[in-house]
């Protein structure tokens, strides 16, 4: 079933802050758009937002992840010691489970969204990551 209004107004929505325990750099700004039981069945997405200076932090996740830059400079790294420069209009798959970060590189704040094939996954990040005090985040009906 379709719901009645299947567009999301993603400037609407409230960003959820995140930072690193250990890593000043780590600090970004997301929320879900869609995922499963909140309009979509089989897939996520996550409009986030990294400030000049900061980084998403070293992590893997559970579904292969797709991701557009909309705006901003910065810098993918991937587990292999290869890095890439992206910006608007970039768009880079992650497949699972690949170790990735992500560096905004530029002066201006780094606006993405970020579609993952599940309804519902995790992301293990390196460190501790706060809130919520866990190394695990991921789509709010993990939990069941």
């Amino acid at each position: 079933m379709v719901s009645k209004n299947p567009v999301v107004d993603s400037s609407t929505l409230k960003r959820g802050e995140v930072w690193g325990e250990t890593d000043p750099a780590v600090h970004w700004a997301g929320a879900f758009a869609v995922y499963g039981a909140h309009g979509a069945t089989a897939s996520s997405t996550i409009v986030y937002e990294i400030e000049p200076g900061k980084r998403l932090g070293w992590h893997t996740d559970a579904t292969e992840e797709t991701q557009y830059i909309i705006a901003g400079t910065g810098k993918l790294y991937m587990e292999d010691g290869s890095t890439w420069p992206v910006g608007p209009g970039s768009v880079f798959v992650l497949p699972t489970p690949v170790r990735h970060d992500l560096e905004n590189t530029g002066k201006e704040t780094l606006r993405a969204v970020a579609f993952f094939a599940a309804a519902m996954f995790t992301q293990d990040f390196d460190q501790v990551m706060l809130p919520p005090k866990s190394h695990i985040l991921g789509t709010p009906n993990r939990e069941g």
